[in-house]
């Protein structure tokens, strides 16, 4: 039985490695580079498999070899992919950039992604948490909040990315999770860094019913929900060899432990270290 619908976006990834991003009109060279598994709805659909959550999937793939693979990668993974769309077109897909200190930059192009049909969505019976993210089209979210409210299930939102974001959107979701650099789009602001607590007050403002976590990096997890004050957890030391789709590996994970009924603070920290776990290794 399906206890975690995922609906979001695949991208079959290509990740170069270099000694930094490059100039405008610079031709760099790189290291190496990798074809992998991507986008923000596969991989936390994958990590949350991972960590036990019973996963099905609904997104869109195009009629070609790469969407073929990802398809494949889900269900070797144990995912459900009966809600997984096919159009004519191209699959999505990104590049990204790996810097030789792990940070990287990356550019994604949806394609079929932003063709998903939310009327064939079906939130099937026994599902408790719909997990989306925002690399679709903007009408997704309002529609699959809808479908998820009428049948009584929790819905996560990572606002990742944070573009076409309407305040309206925020209070719809059960739990807001944010990087530092989303949480600063979101609230027009440069300067969340240094001021957490009061970047976490100013979205639980905007969503007075949710649990707000925003992820830092290195400086770790700031996060606030109804009936908990705000709080501040240390990241996890580790070495790191990419950051590319750590926040994924902590969504996913901090998705099935709440599914688990493992307590906000403790799922948390399970999922920093996941996402600890997954920027050491070499992939």
């Amino acid at each position: 039985m399906i206890k975690l619908l995922v609906v979001g976006a695949l991208h079959n990834d290509v990740v170069v490695r270099a000694s930094r991003l490059p100039q405008l009109d610079e031709t760099l060279r790189g290291q190496e580079v990798v074809y992998q598994f991507g986008g923000k709805g596969g991989n936390q659909a994958l990590a949350a498999r991972k960590a036990g959550a019973s996963v099905g999937f609904a997104g869109r793939i195009g009629d070609d070899v790469a969407g073929a693979s990802m398809r494949a990668t889900l269900r070797a993974a144990g995912v459900d992919v009966g809600q997984l769309q096919q159009g004519d077109g191209a699959s999505g897909m990104s590049v990204a950039i790996v810097n030789e200190k792990g940070d990287y930059g990356a550019v994604i192009v949806s394609a079929e992604n932003h063709l998903f049909a939310t009327s064939a969505l079906n939130i099937p019976a026994g599902c408790e948490m719909l997990l989306l993210q925002n690399e679709m089209d903007c009408d997704v979210l309002p529609a699959c909040v809808e479908a998820a409210h009428k049948r009584g299930v929790r819905v996560v939102w990572n606002v990742a990315p944070a573009e076409r974001v309407k305040p309206s959107d925020l209070a719809l979701v059960d739990t807001l999770i944010v990087n530092k650099l989303e949480a600063g789009q979101i609230l027009g602001s440069d300067d969340i860094a240094s001021m957490p607590a009061k970047a976490v007050a100013a979205l639980t403002k905007l969503a007075p019913a949710a649990e707000v976590i925003m992820t830092l990096g290195g400086d770790g997890v700031a996060f606030a929900a109804p009936g908990i004050s705000f709080q501040q957890q240390s990241t996890v030391p580790t070495d790191v060899y990419s950051t590319h789709g750590a926040g994924d590996a902590f969504v996913g994970t901090f998705a099935a432990c709440r599914l688990r009924r493992v307590s906000l603070a403790k799922a948390i920290s399970i999922g920093q270290k996941a996402a600890a776990t997954h920027i050491s290794q070499r992939r």
